[in-house]
């Protein structure tokens, strides 16, 4: 635990032991140990939603992988983007045009 040996550990109480007195010391790592605990708790709920997160995505990837091997895409499908090319380019023609003695009313 960050590095702490047990002489360390032992040293550290006794001088709290020293400053704090025997009465509040209890007390002290009482409320420590719990906040320890709050704190284990929380970064163990942490690490399990990014565990859930890294699976999902990986999961989603892995799926659309499977989809572009069972359904190649095809060259001569229709896509909405070819569809739209091909009105574009009928649009731009030009209209046939009448021949020269004709005209569309009639007089």
């Amino acid at each position: 635990m960050f590095g702490i040996g047990t002489t360390e550990l032992l040293i550290i109480l006794v001088v709290a032991l020293i400053v704090l007195g025997p009465s509040k010391l209890p007390e002290l790592m009482k409320s420590l140990g719990k906040g320890l605990a709050e704190f284990r708790r929380m970064s163990t709920d942490v690490k399990r939603t990014l565990d859930a997160e890294v699976e999902k995505a990986e999961m989603e990837q892995k799926t659309a992988e499977m989809k572009k091997q069972m359904f190649p895409e095809k060259p001569d499908t229709v896509t909405p983007d070819s569809a739209k090319a091909a009105q574009t380019a009928e649009a731009g023609k030009p209209a046939e045009a009448a021949p020269a003695g004709e005209t569309k009313e009639k007089a």
